[in-house]
């Protein structure tokens, strides 16, 4: 066990018997669920009363926004897929939703008068499904109607292999897009094929060779792990591949199977096999010898990235993040809303119906209402899921008061050698971010799980 720099000693947390149970169980089953942000999104219900989003918003103290615009539709879902999105290739319906989305834009945009956006993205589904011209409609809402500066802010977007087209890819050049995202999931055809992903490795390499030519300071790739039929030389061979392309970022991701999917949970359990954690030691092990530096359970990037713009700053812990479109989220410091969430072809296309009817925004009556508890435990969340963790002084800035009192259990981690206490950080070591879906699902709150397993989903 390591020694702690706090003021609980096992004896007063739990003896170490205890601990090695908690472990034990802890580490038994890594991957319970992927928590990519807190409160979960199956924790938002209706709300008491409607809240006008400029009082909201006029609250904030934030001195910069991050702006994501949300585009629901894809050319087909993935079988591991409960996103919020819809298979969709008509061009008069996301016509239809992008009209919304400005109508949406013009209403939020005295949200952030006066005050810059320091990141924009614009994710899904699959935004470049949208034709070049729609697409480029995205980016004057964001500047002519939300006041976004390209030259001084980061701006990403999601692609796929089938809409990587040269047309396409000019408008994102042309308007400054510093970082594409590109799903592969896998170049063998056979797994590809395991989770109905519809593409060819051929069409795969075309994309890529295509994104290489223009040239765009960050290239991520996102690979998926635990495939039906993969093994470590299948897997290896993938990153391999996308390796070669020498990408600014790769993410791994495990796979989850879940309800509403094509590929569901039982249909894994009739596999019998789960090596995810196999796989991921692996694909760790090989992007740390390749110079790529570890930033998260799921993200590796290579050190030398820099752009040529000079950023405004901007904190994940921080709140300010407008939400733009069906199924986006946005967060302000006391409360977090979106739109209903569903997953079915009839709840998405009836949510999506709603929203482009719709004239009025300006008010929210679904989401979730954070206490001071759950802001402390979101702060925490997303310091420690990542590399740099959490830096204890900015928390008693943030709250006036130690996470270690407020959150004696963290203790665990730092007995366990989960986690370490260098120069006032708590960062999980490398086991521990192996763990990291673990360790964030052990950390929701009682009230925050209740909610989500109580979520029924359509």
């Amino acid at each position: 066990m390591n020694s702690v720099n706090s003021s609980y000693s096992v004896s007063r947390i739990e003896d170490e018997a205890a601990l090695r149970k908690w472990k034990e169980a802890l580490i038994s089953e890594p991957y319970r669920s992927y928590l990519y942000s807190y409160p979960h999104k199956m924790s938002y219900r209706t709300l008491e009363n409607s809240l006008p989003l400029a009082d909201l918003w006029s609250k904030e103290t934030v001195d910069t926004f991050f702006l994501y615009m949300h585009i629901p539709f894809c050319s087909a879902r993935c079988g591991f897929c409960n996103l919020f999105t819809l298979p969709d290739k008509r061009s008069h319906v996301h016509e239809q939703y992008v009209d919304a989305l400005e109508r949406q834009a013009k209403q939020w945009a005295p949200f952030v008068s006066g005050k810059p956006i320091a990141r924009f993205a614009i994710g899904g589904g699959t935004p470049t499904l949208l034709q070049a011209g729609q697409l480029d409609r995205l980016f004057r809402i964001a500047e002519e109607t939300m006041g976004m500066v390209p030259g001084q802010a980061s701006i990403s977007v999601e692609t796929s292999p089938e809409t990587v087209t040269t047309e396409r890819m000019l408008v994102l050049k042309d308007r400054g897009v510093d970082r594409v995202s590109m799903g592969i999931q896998s170049f063998v055809e056979a797994e590809a094929n395991a989770i109905y992903r519809p593409q060819k490795p051929l069409e795969v390499e075309r994309a890529l060779e295509q994104l290489k030519l223009h040239e765009f300071p960050i290239l991520n790739l996102d690979l998926i792990y635990g495939l039906p039929g993969q093994t470590i030389k299948s897997w290896l061979y993938s990153l391999d591949r996308a390796l070669s392309y020498h990408p600014e970022e790769i993410f791994l991701y495990p796979l989850y199977t879940r309800d509403h999917t094509i590929v569901k949970p039982e249909h894994m359990r009739e596999i019998g096999i789960d090596n995810r954690l196999e796989l991921y030691i692996a694909a760790r092990d090989r992007l740390i010898a390749h110079g790529y530096v570890q930033s998260s359970m799921r993200r590796f990037a290579r050190p030398e990235v820099s752009l040529a713009k000079k950023l405004l700053p901007y904190s994940c812990q921080e709140e300010g993040m407008l939400g733009l479109g069906c199924g986006a989220r946005s967060y302000t410091g006391d409360v977090h809303y979106a739109t209903r969430y569903g997953v079915s072809r009839s709840a998405t296309e009836s949510i999506i119906a709603d929203y482009v009817a719709a004239s009025d925004h300006t008010t929210t009556d679904y989401g979730f209402i954070l206490n001071k508890d759950e802001r402390q435990r979101r702060f925490i969340l997303k310091a420690i899921l990542h590399a740099e963790g959490l830096q204890l002084s900015s928390y008693v800035e943030r709250f006036g008061t130690s996470p270690l009192d407020d959150q004696p259990d963290l203790n665990k981690l730092l007995l366990t050698d989960l986690a370490v206490m260098e120069s006032g950080v708590l960062r999980l070591t490398a086991e521990g971010l192996a763990y990291s879906d673990s360790i964030g699902d052990w950390f929701i709150s009682p009230e925050v799980r209740s909610l989500m397993e109580s979520f029924v989903l359509a």
